[in-house]
C-alpha cells in the first residue's frame, strides 16, 4: 500500500503478516495500542515517529475510530467511538459459547498426559491438582483451535502391582498385610468386594491366588479412579496402559526406532540410550544386564507411540519429584529425530491442605490419605477445581478448607459465580417485565458511560486471555481474568441503572445495558466452562 508520509511524499509500505495490537494497561491511553510503526520504519526508510504520524492519520479516517494518537518513539494509541466499541456486546451474545475461541493453534495436534497414577489406591491430593489443571489446559488448548487428546497413563506394571495384589490377598484371607504392602482401609474394602463378587477366587490353588486377586482388585480400583474423575469433570479420551505397551511389543518397536536413529548403544551387558547428546545429565539404561526392561524403556516407547499416533506436541504434567524428567524426555524427543519442544514437561509443586489450622498429612500406605473424593465431599467440585487451577502449578499451594468452602465474596469461585447468577437474575427480571431485549433494536452508541466502556474493554480481552493461557499452558490466567471481570461488572452495576423503575418507559439505554449484561454473563460462563466449573443461574 502507499502511505502519505508528508504532504508531497507517498512511500510504499508492505503490510506485515502479523500486526501486534494490545489493550493498554491504562484506559487513559486509549482502547488499543500498536507498535506497527516501529516494526516498519527501517524498511520504509523513515523515522518511526514520522511513520506513526502517517499511520495515525489514516486510522483516524476509519469509521468507528474516534482518534489515533502518537505516544513515545512511535506507538499509536487508538480510541474507538461508542458505537464501535458497544457493538462488541451484540457480537458476544451472538457468538454465545464460541466467544473467546480462536484459531491461534489451528492445525496443531496436541497430547496432554496427566495423572500418571498407579491403580493401587484412590487418587490423592497431588493427583487432584493435576486432574483440575490438566483438564483445564486441554480445554484452553482446544478453545485456541488445537486438536487435543487428553490421556491417562496407567502404571499397571512392576513390583508395586504385586505388592498391591499381596495386600488384597492378605486382607481377603485374614492374614497380616506385608510390611511393604498397602495398609489403607480401602484395601480391606477391596478385598471384601472381590470376595463378594468373585467368591470362587478363594478356592483357587495357592500359587494362582496372588495373580487372581491382583487382577480382580486392579480392575475395581481402576474403575473407582475412572468414576471419581468423571465426578470431578475430568474425562480422558485415552486410558493408556504400561502393561499393554509391553504386551503389544511397542517397547521393542520404540527401541528399534531409537536404534535406527543411532542413539542406542551397548555397554557392560546393558542397552543404553545416549541422552547426554541432547542435554541430559547422564545416559539412560533401557535394558539391564539381566535382560529386564527399565521403566525408562516404557517412557521412551510411550513417547514414540504418541508421535506415531500423529501428535505434534506431547505435554506431560508431572509431580514435584520428577524434575529430572524434563531434560530426559526432551532428550528422548531429540533421539527420535524431533525438535526438543515436541516434548513439554510441566512440573507441579506440592499441595498442602489444612483444616482447623492443622495440616492434613498424606500417606497412602499408612492409610491417612486425603483423596480426591474427600476433597470433593468437603468443599464440592466447583470450589475444589477452581481453587486448584487458580494458582500457577510451579508454585506450592496450601488450601484452607474453611476458606474455599465459604459462600462469601472472600471466596474467589463464589465471587465469580455470584456475578453470573446476579446477571441471570436480572435477565429473568427483564423477562418478567416483558422487556424483549433480544428482539429490540440495539443502539450500541448508547453504551458511552465510563463504567460501560470499562466493562466492554474487559470483555474484549477475553479472547486474548484464552489464547495466552493456551500458548503458555497457564489456565490460572482465565481464573484471574474472571475475578477482574466480576469486579468490573459489579462497578458497572453500581453506577448504571439497567432496568426501569416503576412505570418508567423502557428506553434504548435500558436495552443496550441488557445486551451488555448478557454479554458479560456469556463471557463468565465461557470462562468457567474452560475451568470445568459450573455457572449457576441461582445462588
Amino acid at each position: 500500500m502507499l502511505l502519505d508520509v508528508a504532504a508531497t511524499d507517498l512511500i510504499p509500505i508492505s503490510i506485515p503478516d502479523v500486526v501486534h495490537v494490545e489493550r493498554p494497561r491504562s484506559r487513559e491511553h486509549g482502547d488499543y495500542a500498536t507498535n506497527v510503526a516501529l516494526t516498519l520504519a527501517k524498511a520504509a526508510g523513515v523515522p518511526p515517529r514520522t511513520l506513526a504520524e502517517a499511520i495515525a492519520r489514516r486510522l483516524a479516517s476509519v469509521p468507528g475510530i474516534s482518534a489515533a494518537e502518537l505516544a513515545g518513539p512511535g506507538f499509536i494509541n487508538i480510541r474507538l467511538d461508542s458505537a464501535a466499541q458497544g457493538e462488541l456486546a451484540r457480537s458476544i451474545v451472538q457468538q454465545a459459547e464460541h466467544f473467546g475461541h480462536s484459531a491461534a493453534l489451528a492445525g496443531r495436534s496436541i497430547n496432554v498426559e496427566f495423572i500418571s497414577a498407579n491403580p493401587t489406591g484412590p487418587l490423592h491430593l497431588g493427583h487432584t491438582r493435576w486432574a483440575a489443571v490438566g483438564s483445564a489446559i486441554a480445554r484452553v488448548l482446544a478453545a485456541a483451535g488445537a486438536s487435543v487428546t487428553s490421556e491417562f497413563y496407567i502404571n499397571d506394571r512392576g513390583v508395586q502391582m504385586d505388592r498391591f495384589g499381596a495386600s488384597v490377598l492378605a486382607a481377603a484371607t485374614g492374614r497380616a498385610i506385608p510390611d511393604d504392602g498397602y495398609h489403607g482401609a480401602y484395601i480391606v474394602d477391596l478385598a471384601a468386594q472381590v470376595l463378594a463378587e468373585e467368591p470362587e477366587l478363594a478356592d483357587l490353588p495357592a500359587d494362582e491366588q496372588l495373580v487372581a486377586f491382583r487382577e480382580a482388585a486392579y480392575r475395581r480400583q481402576l474403575h473407582q479412579q475412572q468414576q471419581v474423575l468423571r465426578l470431578f469433570r475430568t474425562p480422558f479420551d485415552v486410558w493408556s496402559s504400561e502393561r499393554a505397551l509391553h504386551d503389544s511389543h511397542a517397547v521393542e518397536h520404540g527401541l528399534d526406532r531409537l536404534r535406527s536413529q543411532g542413539h542406542v548403544f551397548e555397554l557392560d551387558g546393558a542397552t543404553w540410550l545416549r541422552t547426554t547428546d541432547f542435554g541430559d545429565d547422564k545416559d539412560r539404561v533401557l535394558i539391564k544386564a539381566d535382560g529386564e526392561y527399565t521403566y525408562f524403556a516404557s517412557d521412551t516407547a510411550y513417547y514414540v507411540n504418541k508421535r506415531e499416533r500423529g501428535f505434534d506436541t506431547c505435554i506431560y504434567l508431572l509431580g514435584a519429584d520428577h524434575h529430572g524428567y524434563v531434560n530426559r524426555l526432551k532428550a528422548v524427543a531429540q533421539c527420535n529425530g524431533d525438535a526438543k519442544d515436541a516434548a513439554e514437561v510441566l512440573i507441579g509443586q506440592l499441595v498442602k491442605i489444612t483444616k482447623g489450622g492443622e495440616e492434613v498429612k498424606l500417606s497412602k500406605r499408612a492409610g491417612t490419605i486425603v483423596t480426591l473424593e474427600d476433597l470433593v465431599d468437603e468443599v464440592g467440585v466447583d470450589a475444589a477445581r477452581y481453587s486448584l487451577i487458580r494458582y500457577p502449578v510451579d508454585s506450592p499451594l496450601t488450601l484452607d478448607l474453611a476458606v474455599i468452602a465459604q459462600r462469601t465474596n472472600d471466596n474467589p469461585v463464589f465471587y465469580v459465580q455470584y456475578a453470573h447468577a446476579r446477571i441471570a437474575s436480572m435477565l429473568r427480571n427483564a423477562d418478567d417485565l416483558s422487556i424483549d431485549w433480544r428482539q429490540a433494536d440495539l443502539d450500541p452508541g448508547l453504551l458511552s458511560h465510563e463504567r460501560e466502556n470499562a466493562l466492554l474493554g474487559a470483555l474484549g480481552e477475553f479472547p486474548r486471555i484464552v489464547a495466552g493461557a493456551a500458548e503458555l499452558r497457564e489456565p490460572h490466567r482465565v481464573a484471574r481474568y474472571l475475578e477482574d471481570l466480576a469486579t468490573t461488572y459489579h462497578r458497572f452495576y453500581d453506577a448504571c441503572r439497567v432496568l426501569p423503575r416503576g412505570d418508567e418507559t423502557v428506553t434504548g439505554e435500558h436495552i443496550a445495558r441488557l445486551w451488555l449484561c448478557a454479554a458479560t454473563r456469556q463471557t463468565i460462563a465461557n470462562g468457567l466452562d474452560l475451568l470445568g466449573v459450573s455457572a449457576p443461574d441461582r445462588m
